[in-house]
């Protein structure tokens, strides 16, 4: 079912809204693979701009900038745990997903906003501490470390790629994960830091993630200007990839 949030409050219609879907459970390399899909979909304007939001079952990703020595588990016990190591194209070192875990994928036309892949950053940043304030939770940014923290302990990672000047990959928001997963890496290459979840701020208060899925996705839409939030299914996602791989396949590019 899709909610259109995108006309102003005298029922005008507006420029487009930020298109947003619940992908729910979703395994990695699925994400990765429609994430791709859908920057080419893009890329060739045949679609709008796209916050995907899930969780993943267990996995670390590497990004393109890996520390010696982040990774702390061997593979033995990795495996035992049932946890791949996935090498990824976005910005960064190591990282953990799971459940608990709000993961969200912005895809998004880059070239209209100056190319400026660090403004797009912070307003990432921006977006997830002012989401986190609707929640209760105080977070702030930290100079010269991407992300998001709550005092000294981490509670949003980032990492962007871009492609044609599309971003993909994104966020990792920790909501209610088991944090004993982090004491497997060095999370982003930082050493001696400790995680944090809105669960582990808020105890007994804490919101459902459903609730922080939509406030993420309204503080998204408010910080980069988009007039509302179209939410959409998986099923729509599809019919755009879809769409946009027959239209590639009709004109040979």
């Amino acid at each position: 079912m899709v909610r259109d949030l995108s006309r102003t409050p005298g029922g005008a219609a507006s420029a487009p809204p930020l298109l947003a879907c619940d992908l729910g459970p979703t395994p990695y390399r699925a994400g990765l693979a429609l994430q791709e899909a859908l920057v080419q979909a893009r890329a060739a304007a045949a679609t709008g701009d796209w916050l995907l939001l899930c969780e993943h079952e267990p996995v670390l990703t590497i990004g393109r900038s890996p520390g010696g020595g982040s990774l702390r588990a061997d593979a033995a016990e990795l495996e035992a745990r049932g946890i791949e190591l996935i090498e990824v194209t976005r910005g960064g070192d190591v990282t953990w997903h799971g459940p608990g875990q709000l993961v969200g994928y912005p895809v998004c036309d880059l070239a209209a906003r100056g190319r400026d892949l660090h403004a797009f950053l912070r307003g990432l940043e921006e977006a997830l501490i002012a989401a986190l304030e609707t929640l209760g939770v105080h977070g702030h940014a930290v100079a010269g470390r991407t992300g998001v923290w709550v005092g000294e302990r981490k509670i949003a990672s980032i990492g962007i790629a871009v492609r044609h000047w599309v971003s993909y990959h994104g966020f990792a928001l920790n909501v209610a994960p088991d944090l004993g997963f982090f004491d497997l890496i060095h999370p982003c290459g930082l050493r001696g830091i400790q995680m944090t979840s809105v669960a582990a701020e808020r105890g007994a208060a804490a919101p459902p993630v459903a609730r922080v899925r939509e406030q993420v996705a309204a503080a998204f839409a408010s910080r980069f200007g988009y007039p509302g939030v179209r939410w959409t299914g998986p099923e729509d996602v599809e019919r755009v990839v879809e769409g946009a791989r027959a239209s590639l396949a009709r004109t040979g590019s």
